[in-house]
């Protein structure tokens, strides 16, 4: 019973790592930021503002990336502009590093903090 869990538990901190590593990447090349606890924290926060918002009806996809956004926002200096500068560039650096990682270790994992990958 023990093993589901644990693999449950080391698929969500792979994810969140990765997540994290897509954000700490964008977020050092857009606002200078070299901080890569921040970014992991920020993935967290992010995912947690997504599944808040995104089971609304009619307009929860739009609010989510706008949640998550602020989430970027909030924790990075530079406005709105920037954090969706960084926003942008975490997704695509997500499905860079998922698509080597998936491809050279067979793992099928995602990135959890970063919506879409």
């Amino acid at each position: 019973m023990a093993v589901p869990f644990v693999g449950s538990v080391v698929a969500f901190v792979v994810a969140l790592l990765v997540g994290g590593l897509a954000i700490y990447a964008s977020a050092r090349l857009v606002v200078g930021v070299d901080d890569y606890g921040r970014a992991v924290v920020t993935a967290l926060f992010g995912a947690i503002a997504w599944a808040l918002t995104a089971w609304i009806p009619l307009v929860g996809p739009v609010l989510a990336l706008v949640a998550w956004v602020w989430v970027i926002k909030w924790r990075y200096a530079g406005g709105w502009v920037k954090a969706a500068v960084v926003g942008l560039i975490a997704w695509v650096a997500a499905l860079v590093i998922l698509a080597v990682v998936n491809t050279l270790f067979g793992l099928g994992i995602g990135a959890f903090g970063v919506p879409g990958v």
